[in-house]
């Protein structure tokens, strides 16, 4: 048997929600081949099966959290999973207290003539026992349902089956079970009151006298009905488990880190020049786009082996210098953000940071991303000029002490020797952590950045 354990997706990951199941039990998979979607703050990827056999035993629920290295299910690469799988399945009806009595119900049926309606009482008993099974389908059918909401409906014997979801797909929120809650209250001495208030109504309607009042009511009406019977003014959406990880992830580093930023216009003339005359070749040569990225993260790569201070990390009152000049690059996703990791960033040239950029950024959108790829960053790069932002203040990614924003490239008319010219302007924000970085020190790395591509030297390809 091999054993398949929630992955560490990242250096501050502690655990993992298990969103999707791409096997089920018994049945037959092959080594790397997608077994599970995971969803973290850091990464919402398919994890590859460790071994190849069939899958024994599913352990884990779809959206439930676990922490990393719990395992999840088990893989029997001598393929007899599939002849015990079945037989598990048949253990639990056999296992149920309910369907005992059920069975000893049979003593009846010979007196169904007398009270025939007397044995269908005992049956919906056992089935309200059965939230599990229910709640099960309901995660087929809308979703994952969060922890909360599972926890909510144990605690107050909610069958699902009965509550309307009104999250994404159907999915049933907490909102959903407080409005359910409620409505099972009130329930039965609502009833009461309002059949006395239309029999009331009738004698009003009847009296003629009352037929200019009607042409104040059609004003009024079209504007009641809309409220009462249109859509609804709000639509409540849970999170996404990814969505909650970078929140969180989010909300802690500005608690963790004193950020300060410093921002540094830079002249990017020389690198749109030879950009300009390289790229046509460069997508025909290695099919590929030429950025301005790369050359970003090259700068960068000198700015660090200058100032080393800005590659190292934090942990409790020591300093973690770092050896090695991982970069961390943010790729938006379609529900969230990723920071993959170009690793030994100082060996690779301008081609080689582009093709890992691509790759990277292209397997994080298709969700094939390895656990090792979004962790050991030492240092982050976000790029948000490509959606023409032009500066922003971007959080530094935990435990690191900086990251460099890189903002749209613009033809700007500058003041150059007392002339003015059209110069190729982009701005650099670098945001740092105070704890560690003054801001002597990290307007001296942005300026080192600057200088090396204000005066782009190295050849692309």
């Amino acid at each position: 048997m091999t054993d398949v354990v929630m992955p560490q997706m990242g250096e501050s990951i502690v655990e993992g929600t298990l969103t999707k199941w791409l096997k089920k039990a018994g049945d037959r998979v092959e080594r790397d081949e997608p077994l599970f979607e995971i969803s973290t703050d850091k990464v919402d990827t398919e994890i590859p099966s460790p071994a190849a056999g069939t899958l024994a035993e599913v352990m884990v629920d779809e959206g439930k959290t676990v922490g990393i290295n719990t395992i999840v299910a088990r893989i029997d690469e001598g393929g007899t999973a599939a002849a015990q799988q079945p037989a598990q399945p048949a253990a639990k009806p056999e296992s149920a207290p309910e369907p005992e009595p059920a069975a000893a119900a049979p003593p009846p049926p010979p007196v169904p003539s007398s009270a025939p309606k007397a044995e269908p009482a005992p049956e919906p008993a056992p089935a309200a026992p059965q939230p599990p099974p229910v709640e099960e389908a309901r995660t087929e059918t809308s979703g994952p349902l969060s922890p909360l909401v599972r926890r909510m409906a144990r605690e107050y014997s909610i069958d699902l089956t009965k509550v309307q979801g009104t999250g994404a797909g159907g999915r049933i929120t907490k909102q959903d079970l407080e409005g359910y809650i409620a409505r099972q209250q009130p329930a039965s001495p609502a009833p009461p009151p309002p059949p006395p208030a239309p029999a009331a109504a009738p004698p009003q309607a009847a009296a003629p006298p009352q037929t200019a009042t009607p042409a104040a009511p059609p004003q009024a009406a079209p504007d009641a009905p809309p409220p009462a019977a249109g859509q609804a003014k709000t639509r409540v959406e849970p999170m996404s488990a990814m969505r909650i990880r970078i929140a969180e992830h989010m909300i802690a580093s500005l608690r963790t880190s004193a950020h300060v930023t410093t921002i540094h216009k830079v002249d990017m003339t020389k690198v749109a020049r030879m950009r300009a005359g390289h790229k046509a070749d460069f997508q025909e040569r290695y099919g590929i786009p030429l950025t301005y990225l790369p050359f970003v993260v090259r700068a960068t790569v000198v700015g660090l082996r200058t100032y080393p201070l800005l590659n190292a990390s934090i942990e409790g009152n020591n300093i973690i210098h770092h050896n090695e000049i991982n970069i961390g690059i943010a790729v938006a996703l379609e529900n969230g953000l990723i920071v993959p990791v170009i690793r030994q960033a100082d060996e690779k040239n301008v081609l080689g940071l582009q093709r890992s950029i691509v790759d990277l950024a292209a397997r994080a959108r298709s969700r094939q991303l390895k656990p090792d790829e979004v962790q050991g960053g030492t240092f982050s790069i976000t790029n948000f000029g490509s959606f023409g932002s032009v500066i922003a203040t971007p959080i530094i990614n935990q435990p690191q002490v900086a990251i460099l924003g890189v903002g749209a490239v613009e033809k700007t008319p500058v003041v150059i020797d007392d002339a003015i010219a059209i110069r190729s302007i982009s701005y650099l924000s670098l945001s740092f952590d105070h704890r560690l970085i003054d801001g002597a020190l990290g307007d001296q790395f942005t300026a080192k950045v600057k200088e090396v591509l204000e005066n782009w030297s190295e050849e692309v390809l």
